[in-house]
């Protein structure tokens, strides 16, 4: 059955495939956005589409809408974005994840969070469990989204308790893919972005550290599927098991442009982490979720957004 759905952060990145996935399922989609990180041209073709609306808002000040399910993907998620303005980072966690909460309350609607791989900090325990509390900096320069997260995932979980509100809950571990923003900072642009300008490819620290690279379709996939799943709030990892060195990386994306860019190693930035990748067992039991777009595949397909949106 058609439902009408909010989602905050809708211009984003994650956030528009989202719209466009929900919509061509039939539903009504209203998309908010302050336009930091997002952008109207990621929309534009959904724009003319009667069952879509777009709204320029912030969700640190509250809205009143009638709705049924609630996506929040409000937040800038890389850091030189939510290093950028840390304080509306933290209040965009916070203060907007209790404005979301608000509403899902009195209207009854069923809200899910984007939560992230970051409330697991720089993990001492790897592959990381939901089970896992996470290593921290509480006082460093990440933790206005470390722990702007980490408090929003107690105010789910809070509301759920204290005000039956219906919450699923999803922490996304590295995702890539068309549409992100070229200049985010996140590893998979800059490498890609100074690839097809065939600049030398920046690599911070020695390159042996780990990421596991999630594809957007594989992760629209199971961010819906959580949340039409009955009977499970979470949390839960969403993202790709595979693990990869940054430097396997870099030197896929040489290969995938075609570039005679050459690899240069930089200072690593404060608690950047050495080792990530999702423990994703719980996702299989729970909602039967996997992610099938190898790295080769999604990133030949990243490398053509960019060399049709850099021209542009």
């Amino acid at each position: 059955m058609a439902k009408r759905i909010l989602i905050t952060g809708g211009a984003g990145f994650i956030g528009s495939h989202l719209c466009e996935r929900l919509l061509n399922e039939g539903n009504e989609v209203i998309a908010i956005d302050n336009f930091h990180t997002g952008r109207k041209q990621n929309l534009s073709s959904l724009l003319s589409n009667p069952k879509f609306e777009l709204i320029r808002h912030d969700i640190t000040d509250s809205i009143k809408l009638e709705v049924d399910q609630i996506y929040n993907m409000a937040c800038p998620a890389s850091p030189v974005h939510y290093q950028s303005n840390p304080i509306k980072t933290i209040k965009t966690n916070v203060l907007g994840m209790t404005n979301m909460l608000g509403l899902a309350k009195r209207v009854g609607a069923r809200i899910l969070q984007a939560s992230t791989s970051e409330v697991y900090g720089n993990p001492l325990e790897h592959p990381q469990k939901e089970s896992y509390w996470g290593n921290v900096n509480t006082i460093g320069i990440r933790s206005c989204y470390d722990e702007g997260k980490r408090v929003a995932e107690t105010l789910c979980f809070d509301y759920h308790r204290t005000n039956k509100v219906d919450i699923r809950v999803i922490r996304i571990f590295n995702t890539y893919g068309p549409r992100m923003i070229p200049d985010d900072g996140r590893v998979v642009t800059n490498f890609i972005v100074q690839a097809i300008k065939g600049q030398d490819i920046t690599i911070y620290g020695d390159g042996s550290q780990t990421r596991s690279f999630c594809y957007v379709d594989d992760l629209v996939n199971g961010i819906i599927t959580m949340m039409n799943t009955e009977n499970f709030i979470g949390p839960v990892n969403l993202g790709n098991d595979g693990e990869f060195t940054v430097k396997e990386l870099a030197e896929l994306v040489i290969k995938e442009v075609g570039s005679k860019s050459k690899i240069i190693y930089l200072p690593l930035p404060q608690d950047d982490p050495t080792r990530r990748r999702p423990d994703l067992s719980l996702a299989k039991q729970k909602l039967n979720y996997a992610a099938t777009v190898p790295l080769v595949e999604g990133i030949k397909k990243t490398v053509e957004y960019f060399k049709k949106s850099l021209n542009t």
